[in-house]
């Protein structure tokens, strides 16, 4: 989530730095407040969904404005071979088969739910390097960050012989390398769809956030 002060106007008191989950939505909601936050632009990634929850209760409880700027999600397109799954348990239980080597990009944090899929041959992107042993015998890790381009994850999925790719519905364009690449070798996807959330706005553009913003007129930032 993004507070930073507008340009254009002069803000009456500095808002200090906070970097974290602002103690729940009652945490956030009476920061809202005592900040006199007149608005909020929930920037969180795609998959931060307990952040974003928390911000529409908060929100709801201290009547200020939300707008969610999010990045398009994927969508299936001709030549591609997804199976879609609702979350990681049901991308897990998809992997319970014979052994394969899986490209899986689902970040550090969800390395251990694969853990009862030992099997498999895992070839882990990683932007840092995972702390202590890796949840699975036979895996290799490649830490690197984004955006990725085409011909390169092409290269990477040939090289490392990737049978099926794992991946989250990140959107936008930085980690879609990934997805054209196996659509070009004709690789099963693993997709997990995004968190379901509670209904708010979303945009997509930074134009629509900034006329969003415009539309009401405040000394203060969001």
């Amino acid at each position: 989530m993004s507070l930073a002060g507008r340009v254009d106007r002069p803000i009456r008191q500095p808002l200090p730095q906070r970097i974290g989950g602002f103690g729940g939505p009652d945490g956030l909601s009476r920061y809202l407040t005592e900040n006199q936050v007149t608005h909020v632009i929930d920037a969180t990634h795609p998959f931060a969904a307990q952040m974003s929850r928390n911000t529409v209760q908060a929100c709801q409880a201290s009547g200020v404005p939300l707008a969610a700027f999010t990045r398009p999600p994927w969508q299936e397109r001709s030549g591609d071979d997804w199976q879609r799954v609702p979350d990681i348990p049901a991308a897990v239980d998809a992997l319970d088969q014979k052994a394969i080597r899986v490209f899986l990009a689902v970040g550090r944090m969800h390395l251990a739910d694969f853990a009862p899929n030992p099997q498999h041959h895992y070839v882990l992107r990683l932007v840092d390097p995972p702390k202590g042993d890796l949840p699975f015998p036979d895996a290799e890790v490649i830490v690197d960050r984004g955006p990725f381009q085409e011909a390169d994850d092409l290269a990477l999925l040939r090289s490392k012989r990737v049978d099926l790719v794992v991946s989250k519905n990140s959107g936008g364009t930085a980690a879609y390398a990934k997805i054209a690449a196996a659509r070009t070798l004709q690789l099963p996807v693993l997709m997990i769809d995004r968190p379901v959330l509670p209904k708010r706005l979303e945009l997509t553009q930074v134009p629509a956030v900034l006329d969003w913003v415009r539309q009401h007129d405040t000394d203060l930032g969001v």
